[in-house]
């Protein structure tokens, strides 16, 4: 499952989800097209200097949806993915690196974030059972 879960997460061209909170509560989400999985515990992404930094530095917690519509909620495909922010780098060779691999959309990139996955869950979980549809 971890290949295909990576395969899918990492394709291109696609884009996700991924809400936060601060510490008080206020919930934010944002559309983003970076983030990459890089083995099944492990997600970066590049952040500019937005609500969603500002969230991740108060509660290091996430969750990243990344769907693809079906022609009814039961065909759709997707993950939902949960985070916990363990590095946040805003100057040096892993931000460099995010930056280049980001072309021109890593000029607004201040921040290489670091995810440890915590917890996977279907797009649509129907209480019982469940395998991530991708």
């Amino acid at each position: 499952m971890s290949s295909k879960l990576m395969e899918y997460f990492n394709k291109t061209p696609r884009l996700g989800t991924l809400s936060t909170a601060s510490k008080d509560g206020t919930v934010n989400v944002g559309v983003f097209g970076s983030p990459i999985m890089e083995d099944e515990k492990t997600i970066t992404m590049g952040l500019g200097n937005n609500r969603t930094f500002k969230n991740l530095q108060e509660n290091p917690h996430a969750v990243f949806i990344v769907m693809d519509p079906g022609e009814s909620p039961d065909k759709w495909k997707g993950v939902r993915v949960y985070l916990k922010m363990i590095e946040c780098r805003t100057s040096g060779h892993k931000l460099d690196k995010l930056k280049e691999r980001l072309g021109l959309y890593g000029a607004m990139m201040q921040a290489a974030i670091t995810f440890e996955v915590t917890e996977l869950r279907p797009i649509l979980d129907m209480g019982q059972g469940w395998e991530a549809s991708i």
